[in-house]
């Protein structure tokens, strides 16, 4: 009996610090973001199954601009700028002979083309949703718009109906819904035109920046990308000009659309971090090398993207960045808005990312931080209000 309570004494004295051990082993590291700078911005949207995040990126930006004039948080649709994007794409395919993009994809000049165009409504006034939906879900929307195209395209009568247009429009009111002509909000009538035109915002005061050396620095080009059907043009910089340019907007309070390639594998929805690692072996570790090397491509991956914080970043150079863009390993993938800068627990910085793709499924509710070096690689090209761009790079740019 006494020996049994000594040694019950003894698992009682010995459980804690197993259990500590346990959980100590268990203990996962990863990364600690402190805030620096942020930008208000309007909730995080879900563009579910579509590929419309360049609308929804588009107007999330312009949303925080309005927060930025002091017009407060309005939820404006992206259906609207969808619908309209959809109808000029259909004019253009057919002018085309289908040379020509046609699909979901877009960009953010479109959100400002639509709303320079036809206006703007809020959300509550165009949702954008077939019956028995709530959410975007456009496979079959977008595979019966193409069909429909094409046939037109094909021109078995030998001479276009007048009527087309009409039969695609029908289309897209049966998926989407009539477009308002007007609308109440908040007890005041509108028009989309008339909407726009109360909140205030000028949309040639929008430009976009991209940085390759295929153009000329300092002047517009037309990138070239498939979903850039516009053949709208961006402004060309050197990469440190564009990176530039983005931390002294956000410092500045002003946010940025974000076009990048997420589909890299140093991108983590679920760890809501962006990298992009570095294999960092001493060159006189031969031995080191050797063991590197013996490893499969799997094994070197899972022990490059361990997102543990932990990582060494590469080092990025304008070349490494047109390397990347000219053979397709940096393509127009996705849009998000730029929306405030972060250091992480070791002091190098981030950038906070707001994502269209809920709040949930990651650790940052639909937000994500991006590091310096995967911003410098993966973009694409970025929009900003044009005040937002330091004086003696918009003077070069004749802006």
């Amino acid at each position: 009996m006494k020996k049994g309570i000594l040694t019950l004494l003894a698992i009682l004295m010995v459980a804690p610090i197993l259990f500590a051990q346990e959980e100590k082993k268990e203990e996962k590291k990863g990364y600690e973001f402190t805030t620096v700078k942020e930008i208000p911005v309007t909730p995080v949207r879900d563009q579910y199954r579509s590929g419309t995040c360049w609308s929804f990126s588009g107007i999330g930006m312009l949303e925080a601009e309005l927060i930025r004039k002091g017009k407060g948080e309005i939820d404006l649709s992206e259906a609207f700028v969808i619908r309209h994007c959809f109808e000029e794409k259909a004019d253009r395919y057919v002018r085309w002979h289908g040379n020509i993009n046609f699909g979901g994809g877009g960009a953010f000049h479109d959100v400002t083309w639509v709303w320079k165009n036809f206006g703007i409504v809020p959300e509550e006034a165009y949702q954008g949703l077939p019956e028995g939906e709530e959410k975007f879900v456009h496979g079959e929307q977008e595979e019966v718009l193409k069909n429909y195209v094409d046939g037109i395209k094909e021109n078995k009568n030998r001479k276009l109906t007048k009527v087309w247009k009409q039969g695609f429009n029908g289309i897209l009111d049966a998926y989407l819904g009539d477009v308002p002509e007007e609308f109440t909000y908040k007890g005041k009538k509108y028009t989309p035109q008339s909407f726009a035109k109360d909140l205030g915002l000028n949309m040639d005061d929008y430009v976009e920046i991209s940085s390759y050396t295929h153009h000329p620095f300092y002047k517009p080009f037309i990138i070239e990308v498939p979903d850039n059907w516009l053949h709208d043009a961006v402004y060309n910089v050197p990469l440190e000009e564009m990176m530039q340019i983005i931390d002294n907007a956000i410092n500045n309070g002003y946010t940025v659309g974000w076009g990048a390639d997420v589909s890299d594998k140093g991108f983590s929805w679920k760890n809501g971090v962006a990298i992009i690692p570095e294999k960092v072996i001493e060159a006189s570790a031969g031995s080191e090398v050797a063991k590197w090397d013996a490893l499969t491509k799997k094994e070197q991956e899972s022990k490059l993207y361990t997102f543990d914080g932990t990582a060494i970043e590469k080092e990025i150079t304008q070349e490494l960045r047109q390397e990347h863009f000219d053979n397709y390993l940096t393509t127009d993938d996705h849009g998000m808005v730029l929306c405030g800068i972060a250091k992480d627990q070791n002091g190098n910085i981030y950038y906070k990312v707001k994502n269209s793709w809920n709040v949930t499924g990651n650790d940052y509710e639909g937000f994500f931080y991006a590091s310096k070096a995967f911003v410098a690689l993966q973009t694409i090209d970025i929009m900003l209000h044009k005040d937002a761009i330091p004086t003696s790079i918009k003077k070069q740019l004749n802006l």
